[in-house]
């Protein structure tokens, strides 16, 4: 961040104060672990996937300069989602506590609560979440119990090019209906990821639930599948596919080949999210510098419902210090340290931020990024993740490329969710 200095004394000469607050109510003046708890204070560890720890790195350091009886140490956990779960997984399954904070993708939160490894952040871990984006919170939320904290954000954004559409389209329609400057101008009208992987599974739950449908009820294992909403949303998707309106070569794409793409000038319209901004403006190879804006991704009836990425923050069941460890959440989450989060474009959680005047000029995307949160959705909160992800991407790709009509996707769709909670 630009300048590491600026994050929160005050906050953590507050956490400090906490601490000692926490330490007596122990029962133990030593600030040891209660007996019959872990409302310990003292020293903890901090684990998180290595593509990401250089946003939470000066944050740790401000936290040991100011709090250096309780220092943060970070682990680092393998730059893969697949390899952050496993290395988590095997460290849980033996009841350590060696990992007493994790940053959890935001699909495998409700995973890590159904097996019990996380602290539920209620009585002596209480941390106020009022003041934070409402669905990052509910993505952190399984079975009416909030079990993590959320420390950053992201909602997919519409990429426009001012050039050929000045105006950002106000729902889907406006947006088929101007596919013809488009094509005018010998360009493709929507680009966004439709390869096969976790990108499908956004693009496809967006259409969903801009549409009003849902993948999973809220107990995260029954299928909500069979709803005239949930067709007409996946038949969106899939007709624009068809149609042209989304570019065939999309099948292919991942969020690269769609930046690339965009920033090349090979469409008036994307969907990605908002790091492709600040690459479009000042990449020297951009083709489109100055040439579009951002808005929220488009429902039928206006704004649609962008499918939430992010991190939150759990507290080890395990753990000895978990009232440091609250501490610390609760630092992670402070006004300077998520405004640095936002100057290092890492969307962050405290919604207050995207309201400060001079960040919106320094990154003019932020207002549409506010608002694309305001009605985002968080991916299926389920502890099947990685199976419902995959019954989404199998059976949405079969109906893009005509293998089956949408019905029959849905409900394969259906199938494999029920078969994955048993």
């Amino acid at each position: 961040m630009a300048d590491h200095g600026r994050f929160l004394k005050a906050a953590a000469a507050a956490s400090i104060v906490a601490l000692v607050a926490a330490g007596c109510a122990s029962g133990d003046e030593n600030g040891e672990q209660a007996e019959g708890g872990n409302a310990g204070v003292g020293p903890i560890t901090f684990a998180m996937g290595s593509n990401d720890t250089d946003k939470l790195r000066p944050v740790i350091e401000q936290w040991n300069q100011e709090n250096p009886d309780q220092e943060v140490t970070l682990h680092e956990l393998p730059a893969e989602q697949d390899g952050q779960r496993d290395t988590l997984v095997q460290s849980l399954q033996t009841e350590s506590g060696e990992y007493d904070v994790f940053a959890l993708d935001v699909t495998d939160t409700a995973y890590f609560a159904a097996n019990s490894w996380l602290q539920p952040i209620e009585g002596e871990t209480e941390i106020d979440t009022s003041g934070l984006v409402d669905a990052a919170v509910e993505s952190a939320t399984y079975n009416d119990t909030l079990y993590a904290v959320p420390q950053n954000t992201n909602a997919q954004l519409l990429y426009y090019r001012t050039d050929l559409q000045p105006e950002a389209p106000a729902d889907w329609n406006g947006l088929v209906e101007s596919c013809g400057a488009a094509e005018e101008a010998d360009v493709d009208c929507l680009h966004m990821q439709l390869s096969q992987y976790e990108g499908l599974t956004v693009e496809a739950t967006q259409f969903i639930n801009s549409w009003g449908g849902q993948v999973v009820g809220e107990d995260g294992q029954t299928p909500e599948l069979d709803s005239d909403e949930t067709r007409e949303g996946l038949e969106t998707l899939v007709n624009a596919y068809k149609d042209g309106v989304i570019a065939p070569q999309t099948d292919g794409f991942t969020e690269e080949e769609t930046a690339q793409a965009f920033l090349g000038g090979e469409a008036m319209y994307s969907y990605n999210w908002p790091y492709m901004y600040e690459s479009g403006q000042t990449d020297p190879t951009s083709e489109v510098q100055g040439q579009f804006d951002v808005a929220p991704i488009v429902g039928p009836d206006g704004d649609g419902q962008s499918t939430l990425g992010g991190y939150n923050n759990a507290i080890n069941i395990y753990s000895e210090n978990q009232a440091t460890a609250k501490a610390f959440l609760e630092f992670v989450i402070s006004e300077e340290v998520q405004m640095g989060f936002a100057q290092e474009s890492f969307p962050p959680v405290l919604s207050s931020i995207y309201d400060d005047e001079g960040l919106q000029q320094e990154f003019p995307y932020m207002e549409a990024l506010k608002a694309a949160l305001d009605s985002a959705q968080p991916r299926p909160v389920t502890p099947f993740y990685p199976d419902v992800s995959k019954a989404i991407q199998d059976n949405t790709y079969a109906a893009l490329k005509d293998e089956k009509p949408v019905e029959q996707a849905l409900e394969d769709m259906s199938g494999a969710i029920s078969q994955a909670a048993q």
